[in-house]
């Protein structure tokens, strides 16, 4: 399902819930290349102030991603750009909330724009904004055989 800019309005909401694995921290830190011991090593990551690994903050990010290509806008849409701020971290085992709402639809020039939070129990660890251009509709033939 893909929504096209004029099928989109003000307030309208998709989200996702993944639960992040030890498996998705470490394919991360693989495709990534980020290996940051704060990821990786628990013995380091105790003498951090987070007091344990957390996953990449990237990886959470990921998840608004996957809401603006498959639910909201959908198939076909382009990311224009992102805003984000990380306001606390995602550990091994949380489950991560990725919502996107509407927040402005420029018709004239195909764009939208969308709030983007992501949460674990409720409480924030990223917020940010970003800009997308949805698909168009693909033109009605016109003329006669």
């Amino acid at each position: 399902m893909a929504y096209h800019i004029d099928q989109l309005q003000p307030g309208m909401s998709a989200s996702i819930a993944k639960t992040v694995t030890e498996a998705d921290i470490i394919l991360f830190a693989g495709i990534s290349t980020d290996v940051n011991p704060a990821h990786l090593d628990e013995e380091y990551a105790k003498t951090t102030m987070f007091g344990g690994r957390i996953a990449h903050g990237m990886l959470s990010a990921g998840f608004i991603s996957a809401v603006l290509a498959n639910h909201l806008p959908g198939a076909g849409t382009i990311y224009l750009s992102q805003t984000l701020k990380f306001k606390a971290p995602v550990r091994p085992g949380d489950t991560v909330r990725a919502t996107v709402t509407v927040k402005e639809v420029n018709v004239a020039k195909n764009r939208v724009v969308l709030d983007t939070v992501c949460t674990v129990a409720g409480k924030v660890v990223i917020e940010g904004e970003c800009q997308m251009m949805p698909p168009v509709r693909a033109a009605a033939p016109t003329g006669t055989a």
